[in-house]
């Protein structure tokens, strides 16, 4: 299913519609190329890979998410959906659903999945259940075992790693359909490591822009993996989401080059949105009392890391810092009534300004 490349499915669509094909491979026949699924959005026709009888009460299916617009590392991987026709017992469903090899585990509090179960998030998990519970045949229950065998290394360039989701990637969606160019699945993402956070009362958290802030934050703070909190470029939304969520204190840690973009009122850091960090560097600089030369050698500078070399050899780099740092925080109290701790570093993780208090 696409819409001139703009439009994908979720995993958990296509994972229904291999459930579906299993089941109708054991009840019907295995001769399955194409499957209708009914998704919170409409109903889509699913091209099935592969489809075998395994045993008379039990068969697989195969299929993938076709590429869209949308930079998705589930795109082409192979999902799996294993059907197992057993006894029904009284008290129980007649859809049941776990996880195979590639689908993580919930080992965190805070996810929309218990601790112990298999990261199949709620609405493919419905959708499975409404699918096929129509046609399991009355006194059975349908055993449904969803597998992405590549699903292990692919999830080492997820945050599943971060959120406690161990062994695989997860299962998602929201209305069955991926939307290209979209961030809201990856705001939804990272958002969770606030809640995860939360769960386990981690104490203090330290909210930095990637992996490199991160592993400074580790090195240079008294504080754990569990305490940090990456923003990626979404700093504005991450910080309502805080805040929305009862916090009002953390610390903001990072390298300069990001996060001298707030101090100009830049909350969303992509360099395609916005940059500014020459202007707002000479503005501090100059706030500070840097001559006009040396104003213009840092307005024709290309990096922040040149921008301080300059400002470390006319003596100013820690006025200026502190400036910045200052304003990060001015800016953020404004908008959002959060009291930050803001730490600039160098990619060294060597400390720009003094306004520190871990």
């Amino acid at each position: 299913m696409s819409d001139g490349n703009y439009m994908g499915v979720t995993t958990g669509t296509v994972a229904t519609a291999c459930s579906l094909a299993a089941l109708d491979a054991i009840i019907d026949s295995p001769d399955i190329a194409c499957v209708k699924v009914e998704t919170p959005k409409k109903v889509l026709d699913i091209i099935i890979d592969e489809c075998k009888l395994i045993s008379p009460f039990k068969a697989k299916a195969v299929a993938h998410k076709n590429p869209y617009n949308d930079p998705d590392v589930t795109v082409n991987l192979d999902i799996i959906a294993t059907v197992e026709l057993l006894d029904k017992t009284d008290d129980e469903s007649n859809v049941i659903i776990t996880g195979g090899v590639g689908v993580g585990v919930v080992t965190k509090p805070g996810l929309q999945i218990p601790i112990g179960e298999h990261a199949i998030n709620p609405v493919p998990r419905s959708m499975i259940v409404k699918n096929l519970s129509d046609k399991v045949p009355e006194g059975k229950t349908a055993k449904v075992t969803i597998s992405i065998p590549e699903g292990v290394e692919i999830a080492k360039k997820t945050m599943n790693p971060k959120l406690g989701i161990v062994g695989g990637i997860s299962v998602l969606g929201t209305t069955g359909i991926a939307r290209s160019m979209s961030s809201d699945a990856y705001k939804n993402s990272i958002v969770k490591q606030i809640d995860v956070a939360l769960a386990s009362d981690v104490g203090e958290l330290v909210f930095v822009p990637g992996n490199i802030g991160e592993k400074l934050a580790l090195k240079k703070l008294d504080v754990t993996k569990e305490q940090i909190v990456q923003t990626g470029n979404y700093v504005g939304f991450m910080f309502e989401e805080a805040e929305k969520r009862g916090i009002t204190h953390f610390t903001f840690f990072g390298h300069m080059g990001k996060l001298i973009k707030v101090a100009g009122g830049i909350f969303n850091t992509k360099h395609a949105v916005a940059d500014g960090r020459r202007e707002i560097m000479v503005a501090h600089a100059a706030i500070c009392g840097a001559s006009q030369d040396d104003l213009q050698r840092l307005y024709d500078s290309k990096t922040t890391d040149d921008m301080m070399d300059i400002l470390n050899e006319i003596g100013l780099s820690f006025e200026v810092s502190n400036s910045i740092a200052s304003a990060i925080h001015e800016r953020c109290l404004q908008r959002f009534d959060l009291d930050l701790n803001v730490i600039l570093v160098d990619m060294e993780g060597n400390y720009l300004n003094n306004n520190m208090k871990l």
